[in-house]
């Protein structure tokens, strides 16, 4: 067996902002552009970040920019161009830092997130670093100046599309982010965060009943069948099923619905608390015992016990056996329950995978 490769860990959109505006700054005041500036991250330690760009714009006034490496995590701003336009303030003597948002950097206009509304996403960690960056060399040139820092990131706009921030009310680019600068490999942070802040967008936003689906297809058949609540209802919480429902419940939620397709429902009616896929074999062993329980059809027992994925098992079951799907999604209910830590009102849908509903505890008597 080959050695396991190590991955690679990168920086985040919030540690390449400080790198550009310390670089920016670094060609104010010395003179010429550093090749790599060295930013101090929020866990304490140094990382040397490389710049791309660095240029004068005048007196007292330089842009740099940064390519943003996210190692080898599946990153939508991997890649990307993060620049700071910097300059003093010549009127001013306060020392003080202003970071203002420009091209690329989205507007915070929903309520629910850390940054409140009529802002740039720029969050308090990459905040926090751009200012301690930039005090860094003033004290080292021994300066007092009011230093203007506007980030942005040129192809912001269309990054942002493939993003939730219209969902969380960003809008106009991406967010600058990090909570502790490193971006480490296939990192689950960035994702709970993103739940997090989506149930708390919806709570600020006066919504009571939250829906969670496990990607974009599951939760556009749940939009399209529950087309009376509002966008901020939807949460996509991938394989983040314990998580979920326990922010959920410690939030004012009185109510959570389960709108999944029947693999990752099998999984949540197991009651695992991360869906991951690799768990297939043990999956399939208790959707195999459960059928024969409710069916005492040994073949079908084994048919899905010899299927390769959940999938696979649905098409044994579809046609014949709903009872099979009702009791997964019963079971759904039982599992998620087990996850809240107050009373909360949980419900279950499971669709096909052309989008039908096969299950749907909402309606009258599904549960009986």
């Amino acid at each position: 067996m080959a050695p396991k490769k190590k991955l690679k860990a990168g920086f985040t959109t919030g540690t390449a902002a400080a790198a550009a505006a310390k670089g920016a700054l670094a060609l104010i005041m010395e003179g010429e552009s550093p090749l790599k500036v060295r930013i101090r991250l929020l866990t304490g330690d140094y990382f040397d970040i490389p710049l791309y760009s660095c240029k004068s714009e005048g007196k007292n006034r330089a842009v740099c920019t940064v390519i943003k490496d996210a190692g080898d995590d599946p990153d939508i701003t991997h890649r990307a161009k993060i620049g700071a336009l910097v300059f003093f303030d010549e009127k001013s003597e306060s020392g003080e830092i202003i970071i203002k948002g420009g091209e690329g950097v989205g507007m915070v206009t929903k309520p629910g997130l850390e940054v409140f509304p009529g802002n740039p996403a720029i969050n308090s960690g990459p905040e926090k670093m751009i200012t301690e960056a930039v005090n860094d060399l003033l004290s080292r040139h021994n300066k007092k100046k009011r230093v203007v820092v506007e980030i942005f990131v040129p192809e912001g706009k269309k990054l942002a599309e493939k993003t939730l921030n219209k969902r969380l009310g960003i809008i106009g680019g991406i967010s600058i982010l990090g909570t502790t600068g490193l971006v480490k490999p296939m990192s689950h942070e960035a994702y709970i965060a993103t739940i997090r802040s989506s149930l708390s967008v919806a709570l600020a936003m006066g919504v009571k009943k939250v829906v969670m689906t496990t990607g974009r297809r599951s939760e556009r058949f749940a939009m399209d069948a529950l087309f009376d609540l509002p966008e901020e209802s939807f949460i996509q919480i991938g394989d983040f099923f314990k998580m979920s429902v326990e922010a959920a419940s410690r939030m004012d939620f009185n109510s959570v619905i389960l709108a999944v397709f029947f693999g990752k429902a099998v999984k949540q009616a197991q009651g695992v608390p991360h869906t991951h896929a690799s768990k297939s074999e043990l999956t399939m062993h208790k959707l195999s015992t459960w059928a024969y329980e409710i069916t005492k059809n040994k073949k079908l027992s084994e048919n899905i016990l010899s299927a390769n994925t959940a999938r696979h098992a649905f098409d044994f079951i579809v046609d014949d056996y709903p009872e099979v799907i009702s009791h997964v999604g019963r079971l759904m209910i039982k599992s998620a329950k087990k996850f809240t830590e107050s009373p909360m009102d949980i419900q279950s849908m499971i669709f096909d995978y052309r989008g039908d509903i096969l299950f749907d505890s909402i309606k009258k008597g599904a549960l009986n």
